[in-house]
């Protein structure tokens, strides 16, 4: 397979639905792209086009109550990239339409994996912490791809890595604070529609005080199971093992968190069922692997390191860094999409795609407005 291009950078600034028309404007083929694969991939379990549209159009009223400007937001994406509004929410909910308007059999095909890690500053060699995370998706996800950086008057600037027309999923902002995510399963699943869980990693990326961020996380009400690690680069690190109605936490061990598709809190695995595993059985070695790779390092931990354990092929290609392969299923095709290696502090992300087949990073800056930051590296 051909070496991806890097992701293209996408900038916005001004009220919600001016971002949103410059994002749609400016990654118009990607947006488009995006709502063609997800809107295949559903109408092959026989849905039809209007009950997609009618799905997505159902999540408006919690994502209204959540955040208005989110919906002007997406209204403006749709305007700026040529697509309806219903579109955009598809996107923006792509993780819960994707249960929801198949239901049963698509249901066991789709699993957003990822393994995800955190060293704090007290176990890294620079003492500047490092928020790291795989993402395994679709493989056609290559090409949806965008990073997006979004410069606010009256808050941090902000810069994640998305998918086109997604507000965002994985990143940071000017005041230190990170977040990633993993895919977590249980039988609490989509019996309610709660907030998209693309808008409330948004909405941690637009705080300046990590408790807001983290009340973000810990109250909002979702459709399903998530993982989600929040950061703050002085040095505070907790990993929510989140359910639609209920949240557990777990903390660092020896200045690190590793997480990857299971559920690892013991108050959580006393209280519910994880579903999630009989799909990807893999995860039960991933964070093990990741963990023990860092931990001889503990202290002096770099960057290599992380990207080392985040290489890691053991099993492959049922390993931490995945070549495309059949899902479990057999009838997807999962990879790592891309592997993201967050330096707050320092306000750098390194992502490189379809790692497994091309060691290649680029280095992306959150720098001060209108000052570039986008520069080729090797692994």
């Amino acid at each position: 397979m051909a070496a991806p291009v890097e992701c293209p950078t996408i900038e916005v600034s001004g009220a919600p639905r001016e971002q949103g028309r410059q994002y749609g404007e400016q990654a118009a083929a990607r947006i488009r792209l995006g709502v063609q694969h997800y809107t295949d991939q559903i109408r092959k379990k026989n849905v039809s086009q209007a009950v997609i549209e009618e799905t997505a159009l159902g999540f408006e009223s919690n994502v209204a109550a959540f955040d208005a400007n989110y919906v002007e937001e997406m209204h403006g994406i749709a305007e700026g990239a040529g697509v309806n509004f219903a579109s955009v929410m598809l996107l923006n909910a792509r993780t819960e339409l994707l249960k929801l308007a198949g239901r049963t059999e698509a249901s066991r095909e789709l699993h957003d994996e990822c393994t995800g890690l955190v060293v704090l500053p007290k176990a890294s060699k620079e003492g500047a912490l490092i928020h790291a995370q795989n993402w395994d998706w679709k493989t056609e996800c290559v090409d949806t791809a965008v990073v997006l950086k979004i410069r606010n008057e009256d808050g941090p600037d902000i810069i994640t890595f998305t998918e086109a027309g997604v507000l965002a999923r994985f990143g940071f902002n000017t005041a230190g604070i990170s977040i990633t995510g993993n895919y977590l399963e249980c039988e609490r699943d989509y019996r309610r529609l709660g907030v998209p869980l693309a808008l409330i990693r948004r909405k941690v990326l637009e705080q300046d005080l990590l408790g807001r961020a983290m009340h973000a996380v810990y109250t909002t009400p979702k459709s399903a199971s998530n993982n989600i690690i929040v950061t703050q680069s002085e040095g505070i690190a907790i990993d929510f093992e989140c359910v639609p109605d209920e949240t557990f936490m777990i903390q660092p061990q020896d200045g690190l968190i590793v997480h990857a598709n299971h559920f690892q809190s013991p108050v959580a695995l006393s209280k519910l069922t994880d579903t999630g595993i009989a799909n990807m059985p893999d995860s039960l070695y991933r964070d093990t692997r990741v963990r023990e790779s860092l931990e001889p390092h503990v202290g002096q931990i770099t960057v290599d390191h992380v990207k080392t354990a985040l290489f890691d092929d053991y099993q492959s290609p049922w390993s931490v860094c995945r070549p495309p392969r059949p899902s479990f299923s057999g009838n997807n095709q999962s990879v790592t999409v891309a592997m993201i290696v967050m330096q707050p502090a320092k306000a750098i992300m390194d992502v490189a795609l379809l790692p497994a087949l091309h060691r290649n990073f680029t280095r992306y800056t959150l720098a001060p407005k209108n000052v570039a930051g986008s520069t080729r590296s090797a692994a």
